[in-house]
């Protein structure tokens, strides 16, 4: 059915290439249709917007084929605008795939009697994955070939990987459209034979009981896609028999599964921007009803796991804003019978924790940079890993056996590539089980990396990272890409990343701004970026590059900017505020119209959103979110050039956001700059699904500006 839309809009690509001589640098105008929106707001390019219905529809109406004329029109426009520069893209993502090692392998890990592990090969875009019986010595066994699954296939994205307990069965669950609807599968690994059972409109998780005949897993309402319903479903059965565990009826939650370190218990994950409920089942007696572990109330935020008969929460309650750690018997789950074990500490952000045996690992935030502890769980002696680096990203990996002394975690910086490192808690031995190897001559010695401070306009230091190709000279010359993210408490890590290269050998610096709205300098730092004070976290951007141009780092006609998703509002915000600062900024799958999102509560994601963004139906926030909204707050004024980027089948910005406001702001900007969109019609908000053809939108990116700063090759 979808090919069938998609078809269409080739037809109209190639009618409106018929006329490019004509048209070639003109750009789309899309009609003006006034439409009274919820709150009796003017919407003059509502009419782009189409339900699912009409998307997948066999035979498209006429609005779904003026849209999709619309968007061909856009795409054919920004190919005109950047024809200058197929070369230039064809050399980068040449050059960006051509440091990824083609034939690479993860690095196995030990689970329940196996060795785990995937690989890429020459020539394929998805992986492999592989086990091994007992030993790295023993016959390979091919789990899955994600692209067999792949073939013909436009998108393709496989979730979760779950084997049965007694090892025979392999679950996994597909997506092909990109809504992120996953299909759950089952093979049986011995035969390789399919099995009939299918489960439809996933999340595409799965967890198995003990009995290796049921297992549970999540839906999604097919509107909203809030993941609502927990269902058990008995191998060998049909889907419409299973047996609903759990029904979220609050609008404003969504669920999630996980599975204890002990593996004796399923946790089921109600969750809010505010408050958690977890409720709790033994995989022993898969039939037996779930129970709260602990009730929800109003901001109060917690996480569990379980070892050795107890039960260890993560939980902010008592006014523990960054977290403390509790633990309580298996039988006493009753908040009065919770006993400490790390304390809350108002300048560390206690963000994670591993269980084992003999130590407890606690993942922490310092000053903006992650920190593992280790606790020796006998004696509480205690001591920290140390990393060397003054800005760098680390975290817990994958460790699925609580006995045993050996931590596995991740580790990179803006200069160091990614590694997985294996450390010993009792002998404080580090071994590098594998860092990555990037193709192309690349040398760490050859870039540093800074940790920066701004001042933002209240007073408050805002970290920033930067590197740069040594030799680098800060006289205001060079250009400068800014990044950042700054929602739902996300911090944003300096790690390493690959791309990075293409433009820092070509004397670009790369900064990260950790903006107010991440959670780097703790919860705090979260609050004071959302809700009646998600002022700040635009604010902050535009304190940082006013920053790094007065330290000379850059200047406005040298400086980019990029966001995505939700960092795609905060570069439709920046640009009506600080217009002046940006030489050009690139916006991805951006979240723009806020306000009519936040008040349609029919879109995807919308209710149990209200909590980060504000509930526009109280006229407060009402106000607030419309005095920010890129969307809304588009005015007549110079703007920088833009380039916008999203995905037709995006479940989570969905497509007509950045489409409206292109349309908009053609309309109303008052300067000749670039203004140009690119449309995936095949994918999502993740984008393209292959490990290679991701790459090409980059590509696309990075050509956009080194053309904008004067960088032809």
């Amino acid at each position: 059915m979808r090919r069938l839309s998609l078809f269409l809009a080739v037809l109209l690509a190639v009618a409106f290439n018929a006329c490019s001589d004509r048209n070639s640098l003109k750009p789309p105008v899309a009609e003006k249709i006034p439409y009274t929106v919820f709150d009796n707001r003017t919407d003059n390019y509502f009419w782009m917007r189409l339900s699912d219905e009409q998307k997948n529809d066999t035979t498209p109406d006429e609005q779904t084929l003026k849209v999709l004329d619309y968007l061909t029109k856009e795409n054919e426009y920004a190919k005109e605008v950047m024809k200058g520069t197929t070369d230039l893209q064809k050399a980068l993502f040449d050059e960006i795939t051509g440091r990824i090692k083609k034939d690479d392998s993860s690095v196995p890990y030990f689970d329940n009697g196996y060795w785990y592990y995937s690989k890429y090969s020459e020539g394929k875009e998805y992986p492999v994955y592989f086990r091994k019986k007992g030993s790295l010595d023993a016959t390979e066994e091919v789990l899955l070939d994600v692209n067999r699954l792949a073939e013909g296939k436009s998108y393709c994205s496989v979730g979760g990987l779950a084997v049965s307990r007694d090892n025979k069965i392999l679950a996994y669950s597909t997506d092909f459209v990109s809504r992120r609807q996953y299909t759950v599968n089952f093979m049986d690994i011995a035969s390789g034979n399919m099995l009939p059972d299918k489960l439809e409109n996933s999340t595409g998780q799965v967890i198995w009981s003990a009995d290796n005949k049921n297992l549970f897993y999540v839906t999604k309402d097919v509107q909203t896609l809030r993941s609502d319903r927990v269902f058990r479903h008995q191998l060998g059965s049909e889907q419409t028999k299973d047996s609903e565990v759990c029904f979220e009826a609050d609008e404003t939650f969504s669920l999630y599964l996980s599975e204890s370190k002990s593996r004796k218990y399923l946790f089921i994950i109600s969750s809010q921007t505010l408050s958690t409920e977890v409720k709790y089942l033994d995989l022993s007696t898969p039939l037996a009803a779930a129970k709260v572990f602990e009730p929800r109330s109003a901001n109060h935020e917690y996480g569990i796991d379980h070892l050795g008969g107890e039960f260890y929460i993560r939980t902010n309650a008592d006014s523990a804003s960054n977290f403390k750690l509790m633990k309580t018997a298996e039988n006493k789950t009753a908040m009065s019978n919770w006993k400490e074990v790390i304390p809350h500490r108002k300048d560390v952000l206690f963000e994670n924790f591993e269980l084992f045996d003999k130590y407890l690992v606690a993942d922490e935030r310092i000053k903006g940079l992650t920190n593992l502890r280790i606790i020796n769980r006998a004696d509480n002696s205690e001591h920290f890993l140390d990393f060397g680096e003054e800005a760098y990203m680390a975290g817990i990996g994958t460790n699925p056996n609580p006995d045993t002394e050996v931590l596995r975690f991740s580790y990179s910086s803006l200069t160091t590539p990614n590694s997985v490192i294996d450390y010993n808690m009792s002998t404080r031995e580090k071994k590098i089980m594998k860092e990555e190897e990037v193709l192309g001559g690349f040398d760490k010695n050859n870039y540093e990396l800074k940790r920066l401070w701004a001042k933002a306009g209240d007073g408050t230091m805002v970290p920033v990272s930067v590197v740069y190709r040594k030799g680098f000279a800060r006289d205001g010359m060079a250009p400068l890409l800014l990044y950042a993210y700054g929602s739902y408490g996300s911090s944003t890590d300096p790690g390493f990343r690959s791309n990075i290269l293409s433009l820092l050998d070509r004397g670009f610096a790369y900064a990260i701004a950790h903006v107010r709205g991440g959670s780097e300098m703790g919860r705090q730092w979260y609050e004071d970026g959302k809700l009646l004070k998600k002022i700040n976290t635009f604010t902050d951007f535009n304190d940082c590059a006013q920053f790094l141009i007065d330290e000379k780092y850059t200047s406005p006609g040298k400086l980019f900017a990029m966001g995505g998703s939700a960092g795609g509002l905060l570069m439709g915000a920046i640009v009506n505020m600080k217009p002046e600062l940006y030489r050009g900024v690139v916006a991805a799958v951006p979240f723009v119209d806020v306000v009519s999102t936040m008040l349609d509560e029919t879109i995807p994601l919308t209710t149990f959103e209200w909590d980060e963004w504000g509930d526009p139906r109280k006229k407060e926030y009402y106000d607030y979110m419309l005095s920010y909204s890129p969307y809304d707050q588009v005015k007549a004024a110079n703007y920088p050039n833009l380039l916008v980027t999203t995905g037709y089948w995006d479940s989570q910005v969905q497509y007509w956001e950045p489409a409206k406001w292109v349309a908009k702001l053609r309309e109303m900007k008052t300067d000749d700059n670039m203004l140009i969109m690119d449309v995936n019609m095949d994918a999502g908000h993740g984008g393209a699904s292959g490990r290679f053809e991701r790459y090409r939108i980059l590509a696309l990116e990075y050509a956009f500006m080194l053309q904008l700063a004067g960088i032809e090759k």
